[in-house]
């Protein structure tokens, strides 16, 4: 039988945080600026960040140390230091139930519960065409992001928002409501309504760019960020694109099977499913980030180049 989590206290006294990555911070940096006691700080191990073999910190590590906060990368130390509820923010790790019981969480989601309940919602928002997202404030169970929700804020999705600047802006505006929700007094959770979707992390198989599909759907792709093609065999990133001129140009609408590509106003122009998509920004295997442009003429681009073969 599964443990029941504990119930959190109306107006919670001591905190233990725990988080990992960047999106984690600004939450830990509003809990200090709003003098809440933050007891502990749990975070991923220090792991290899970069090239060569030092370790480093991860991005919630390295701003308790700079508050001066204890940190620990041992889940179990959450229950020695006498707090009354744990808040998680993309900690990296499901949480047992026996530790729910013990120690009541809440947790900051990055989407509209129950849609885009686990690892990678803003992702998963971005590539459905979403055209709203927000956080939620939402208790911590056994259960994949199924627990009720204490409160939520909503943001519109804008037309060219990154994944990393929607994932920027989620963070600020859960760090928040976080503060206002346990400041006001946490109540009675509301459970969440409707039927969940889910998801899934995403693998560089996801970021293929099909050139089969529409132009709009693989822009979405290039705006999650790690969009790729292959181009004379090798690998050819694409870090930033934009949306052909739709007609009554007629200029606008690429010629060829998809996947041709050819210049148009010397920037490369590929052709899609539906419509063309313009690589403003890309990156050749084993070389740097170049304009579109500069990457058609070092390339010689020739007039029936096809990218994705």
């Amino acid at each position: 039988m599964n443990a029941t989590p504990a119930v959190p206290p109306r107006h919670p006294r001591r905190l233990v945080f725990l988080g990992t990555p960047a999106a984690s911070v600004p939450a830990l940096r509003a809990l200090v600026a709003a003098g809440f006691d933050v007891a502990l700080v749990v975070s991923q191990p220090d792991r290899r960040r970069g090239r060569g073999g030092a370790t480093s910190p991860s991005p919630v590590k390295a701003a308790a140390v700079e508050l001066g906060l204890p940190v620990t990368d041992q889940v179990d130390d959450a229950r020695t230091v006498g707090a009354d509820l744990g808040v998680v923010v993309a900690f990296g790790e499901i949480l047992r139930a026996d530790l729910l019981a013990e120690l009541p969480m809440v947790n900051i989601h990055f989407s509209l519960l129950p849609r885009w309940r686990g690892a990678a919602p803003v992702e998963r928002a971005l590539l459905a065409g979403d055209d709203r997202t927000g956080v939620c404030i939402m208790e911590v169970v056994e259960a994949l992001d199924a627990g009720a929700v204490h409160a939520v804020a909503e943001i519109p999705i804008g037309s060219d928002a990154t994944a990393a600047e929607l994932r920027d802006e989620l963070a600020e505006l859960g760090a928040r409501l976080l503060v206002e929700t346990l400041t006001a007094g946490l109540g009675k959770p509301t459970p969440q309504d409707g039927e969940p979707t889910y998801a899934k992390k995403i693998t560089p198989r996801v970021l293929e760019l099909d050139w089969t599909r529409p132009a709009v759907e693989l822009h979405r792709v290039v705006l999650v960020g790690g969009a790729w093609t292959t181009f004379r065999g090798r690998r050819l990133r694409v870090w930033e694109a934009h949306l052909a001129p739709a007609e009554p140009d007629a200029d606008a609408s690429p010629a060829g099977l998809p996947g041709a590509v050819r210049r148009q106003g010397g920037w490369p122009v590929v052709a899609t499913g539906e419509g063309g998509l313009v690589l403003d920004e890309v990156q050749p295997e084993g070389k740097g980030r170049v304009l579109g442009p500069a990457w058609a003429n070092g390339a010689r681009l020739a007039d029936d180049e096809t990218l994705g073969t």
